[in-house]
């Protein structure tokens, strides 16, 4: 699982979830090792069970307004129990003021603490959903990944065999690059694979013969799209290099590729010249939503064939 430090998470998310940084200026090294965001309700009063080291926990008016009801004594003595574990940061919502106890005791553990104007059910959404993107499962695979019809698309297949012309000829069609050459890829839900350009990659196509081409400045900002989720895999390989069972027209079988613990649809096209590949790729992209939908042609002609020879036995 990848990982974020707290410095990055309040660079990134400070705008957005209205963030301050107001005590603990010394644990932006933090690490985040998990995607949770917790309100430690239990912990403080005195339940530690309750508390993960390693997470962001929120301060709503729940735990504030316990705190307020406190002896000072009280107070401190739950304040501590909460800092004793190692939390990578804390965060109070609703635009509560914090103590200057709860002040002290990041500064002295170290502990960043953020204060937010956004109510803590709307920040602990936004914060968790950040949180699963950025420390999701990853994995780079090599090919070309584009968004044709809607659907994200891996292009694969060996060096030189076409893909980066196949991108072009779908781009010119209006359909959309992702990434070319490399892909970062995160499960960033059980049922949900998502493709990213890395930042180095972000435009760039390269096509042999012409060299590496800006498809922002070519196309349009249109032309482009920054993240995508993972729909079907297309592999292209010579036609007299497929196996024979992948050529095989009457295959009701869909075959499947695992990426990142999920089965994802794949696709085999062969390669032979005068071929329209994008226009395959097209079409390849259409009846994988009918197949979406229960409609599989080949079971159709196979059942209909079938029907046809029965009633030429009766005959």
């Amino acid at each position: 699982m990848a990982q974020i430090n707290v410095a990055e998470l309040f660079q990134q998310t400070r705008r957005k979830l209205k963030l301050k940084w107001v005590a603990g200026l010394n644990g932006g090294s933090n690490s985040l090792t998990s995607n949770s965001v917790t309100k430690p309700s239990l912990a403080l009063i005195g339940h530690l069970n309750f508390v993960h080291p390693n997470r962001v926990q929120v301060l709503g008016y729940a735990e504030m307004d316990y705190l307020r009801s406190l002896p000072v004594a009280d107070a401190d003595s739950a304040i501590a129990n909460l800092y004793s574990t190692d939390l990578a940061a804390v965060i109070i919502a609703n635009g509560e003021l914090p103590s200057d106890t709860l002040i002290s005791a990041a500064d002295s553990r170290n502990t960043p603490l953020f204060t937010s104007s956004l109510p803590s059910p709307e920040l602990m959404d936004v914060l968790s959903h950040f949180l699963a993107k950025a420390m999701a499962e990853s994995i780079s695979m090599h090919g070309v990944f584009m968004e044709v019809q809607g659907f994200g698309v891996l292009i694969k297949g060996d060096a030189a065999i076409g893909k980066s012309e196949l991108a072009l000829e779908l781009i010119s069609r209006g359909h959309r690059l992702i990434a070319d050459d490399i892909v970062d890829f995160f499960r960033i839900s059980p049922e949900r694979i998502e493709g990213r350009c890395p930042a180095l990659l972000q435009d760039f196509l390269e096509v042999r013969g012409l060299g590496i081409l800006n498809i922002r400045a070519l196309f349009g900002d249109n032309s482009v799209k920054p993240t995508k989720p993972l729909d079907l895999i297309v592999h292209l390989a010579m036609a007299d290099k497929l196996s024979p069972h992948l050529l095989d027209r009457l295959s009701i079988k869909t075959q499947h590729e695992e990426v990142l613990g999920l089965d994802v649809c794949k696709v085999h096209i062969p390669i032979a010249a005068g071929r329209n590949i994008a226009v395959l790729v097209e079409v390849a992209i259409r009846n994988h939503m009918l197949l979406l939908r229960g409609v599989n042609a080949t079971k159709q002609f196979t059942r209909r064939q079938q029907r046809e020879m029965k009633k030429n036995q009766l005959d």
